[in-house]
């Protein structure tokens, strides 16, 4: 990060100087006491369950010395340091973010949607990584929170900026948009995550639509036009519309995909006249079409199709997706960072595209599916044992219905209702040769099972 001074934090915040010198600087941005370091801003959040507040004193005795605060009788305990005083810490920490990033003067693409979009943004990460200095979120931060203590691990340097903009419910984007104002978005799809939040795919596609709220002229919102709901016919904005799909008619064509199981996938893609191959060493055919999305925002950016080509060949996915593990003769295809309907079923056809002695799928629930959850639980059941699989695990009262929806098929299917319950039997369920996945969503802590099988 680069230093800021009081002054600007003050200014940038809409924020009051109780006490401090205005010529100080920080030098990063913290809002966890436990990892707090010297020279940063601690910025005092108020959470569901915890009041940062409680924590300056323990920041103080740390060494810290400036603090964004929004409950005055805090800085009682803050002698000698530089106390800025807000209405709102989280909004000041976005309006500090706002400023940062328009101080540092990078390029700025970010990504949403339903499924997809972490692994969309590192694609863009290592394509533009071909061309310019790239930053992109730690782990897997897309939040309110997450997005500012990525952008403030950025400094001047950097030309180009990734970032993944995530939501659980309308408004979201609209102000992750407000803080990052990107020149390029991407939409990756719209799914049936949140229905239990937002009720419907359309309101779904509305606060997906919400990272164009700041958009103008020199815009440029790229979408997959495979997704039903994503069509240029539908976006009436003030700001270019870039395509990609399968039917022949987007911007960027995707054709011959050649889905390798967990070797990879290869494709062609056609934009502007000019045709070539791709060659992704992650699994999913999914992917392919997640490709086209992230060559087509870079090319926004002058990125040729041989640069991207080159920066997909050394493309690495963040956390536990599509990561295979193998131990003892049994292979784990990890993809337990989430799950939702259409991702689950693009798992289970990885692991159809491989061969295997056995394919054993380890499935959990998916949440936020509303009212439609049973059913939707049950149709991954049934496809899991129409595409492959020769025994499904459930784990947890919502995957009994996968369970019922795989043995209706006339697959093997076994049900625990924890996790714990599931481990002793690990040894006699699999076998040399096993090819096993594991995914459910990302609270049901799924990687724990892999770790098990992997490490015996």
């Amino acid at each position: 990060m680069d230093a800021i001074t009081i002054r600007e934090i003050v200014d940038a915040t809409g924020g009051q100087l109780l006490a401090g010198k205005e010529d100080a600087v920080v030098t990063g941005v913290c809002t966890d006491s436990r990892i707090f370091q010297q020279g940063d801003l601690f910025v005092a959040l108020l959470g569901e369950n915890t009041d940062a507040h409680r924590f300056v004193r323990q920041v103080a005795e740390q060494g810290g010395k400036t603090f964004l605060i929004s409950e005055s009788d805090a800085a009682e305990a803050l002698a000698d340091a530089n106390v800025i005083l807000v209405r709102d810490t989280l909004a000041g920490l976005q309006a500090l973010t706002h400023y940062y990033l328009d101080k540092i003067g990078v390029g700025k693409i970010a990504v949403t949607g339903s499924v997809g979009k972490t692994s969309t943004r590192d694609m863009v990460y290592y394509i533009l990584s071909e061309k310019y200095k790239t930053g992109r979120p730690i782990k897997n931060y897309n939040s309110d929170v997450g997005i500012p203590l990525t952008v403030f691990t950025f400094d001047s340097t950097m030309e180009m900026a990734v970032l993944e903009e995530g939501m659980e419910h309308a408004g979201e984007i609209h102000r992750l948009a407000d803080m990052t104002r990107p020149e390029v978005a991407v939409i990756t799809n719209v799914g049936i995550s949140h229905l239990e939040n937002l009720g419907s795919r359309e309101n779904i596609y509305r606060a997906k639509m919400e990272i164009t709220d700041f958009f103008g002229r020199d815009n440029v919102l790229i979408i997959n036009e495979s997704c039903d709901l994503l069509k240029r016919s539908r976006i009436h904005g003030d700001y270019k519309v870039i395509t990609a799909g399968e039917t022949g008619t987007e911007d960027y064509v995707v054709s011959d995909i050649r889905d390798m199981g967990l070797e990879g996938v290869s494709f062609t893609l056609t934009a502007g006249g000019e045709s070539r191959e791709f060659r992704l060493n992650v699994p999913g055919a999914h992917n392919a079409l997640n490709a086209a999305l992230a060559v087509a925002a870079c090319a926004q950016y002058g990125v040729t199709m041989d640069q991207a080509a080159e920066g997909l060949r050394k493309l690495q996915l963040t956390g536990k997706r599509l990561k295979v593990r193998e131990a003892r003769g049994i292979r784990v295809l990890d993809d337990s960072y989430n799950a939702a309907p259409d991702s689950v079923k693009s798992a289970v056809r990885t692991m159809e595209a491989t061969p295997a002695e056995r394919r054993v799928a380890i499935l959990g629930a998916m949440n936020e599916l509303g009212d439609d959850t049973p059913a939707l639980h049950y149709e991954v059941g049934r496809y899991a044992a129409e595409h492959g699989i020769s025994l499904v695990v459930g784990i947890e009262p919502k995957a009994a219905e996968i369970v019922r929806g795989a043995r209706e098929a006339g697959c093997d299917a076994l049900y625990f209702d924890e996790k714990e319950d599931l481990y002793p039997e690990l040894p006699k369920l699999l076998k040399e040769g096993d090819l096993v996945l594991t995914k459910a969503s990302m609270t049901r802590h799924f990687w724990e099972i892999a770790d098990k099988i992997i490490n015996g």
